[in-house]
């Protein structure tokens, strides 16, 4: 198997399909940002911690209120010649079974009415999640998109000045998302969860209680 990461030089770019084709079975988490193949970090404990959290009480609110949703461990999405597996996806299970062929084999969504909601969580390759995601999964059309920044790492014309953690909620109206923002003891809001009870602080510690 040919190993398409780019090397120094390299100015061939990757469809969607080709890095599929290519995808190895390595233990580690590739994705394809506007063709360049990229090894993603692997994410420490806590990142794990939070993304794991978050996934669970959602999945409680999904049974709770008998939504029409799932949470799968693995999902790409594909963007045009962009690929990106995120930390927590929450899926309209209506939706992925009329109008996602690539699905069941694959574990592939291509349509932004599929997706209600997207989460990342910020790991070291930050701008990712607040410039060339953001923009990508707007572009794609979907409802929500969260941004969990425990550390604050993101840049200060993100998350302010002094930096802190922040949950920024992306929101689209009428095809832009607007962002609100929350920290400390702030309880989220979403419109995908509109019962969500859950604050920043207790998604930052990734526990219900401190």
């Amino acid at each position: 198997m040919v190993n398409l990461l780019p090397t120094q030089g390299e100015s061939k770019l990757y469809s969607f399909d080709e890095f599929i084709a290519w995808y190895p079975h390595d233990g580690k988490r590739y994705e394809l940002h506007d063709g360049i193949i990229i090894e993603m970090p692997k994410p420490t404990g806590m990142h794990s911690d939070v993304a794991g959290f978050i996934a669970g009480i959602l999945f409680m609110e999904i049974l709770r209120l008998k939504l029409p949703f799932s949470i799968p461990k693995e999902c790409i999405v594909a963007i045009e010649n962009s690929s990106y597996e995120p930390d927590v996806i929450v899926l309209d299970k209506n939706q992925v079974q009329q109008n996602e062929p690539r699905w069941q084999k694959e574990s592939i969504i291509i349509r932004g009415d599929s997706i209600p909601l997207i989460i990342e969580v910020v790991f070291t390759n930050w701008s990712d999640d607040y410039a060339l995601k953001m923009d990508e999964y707007e572009y794609l059309g979907i409802r929500e998109y969260w941004i969990v920044d425990y550390l604050g790492l993101g840049g200060r014309k993100f998350i302010g000045n002094p930096k802190r953690p922040t949950v920024s909620v992306y929101q689209l109206i009428n095809g832009e998302y607007e962002v609100s923002q929350f920290r400390n003891d702030e309880r989220i809001i979403s419109t995908v969860f509109p019962e969500l009870n859950l604050t920043a602080q207790q998604i930052f510690l990734g526990s219900l209680w401190s």
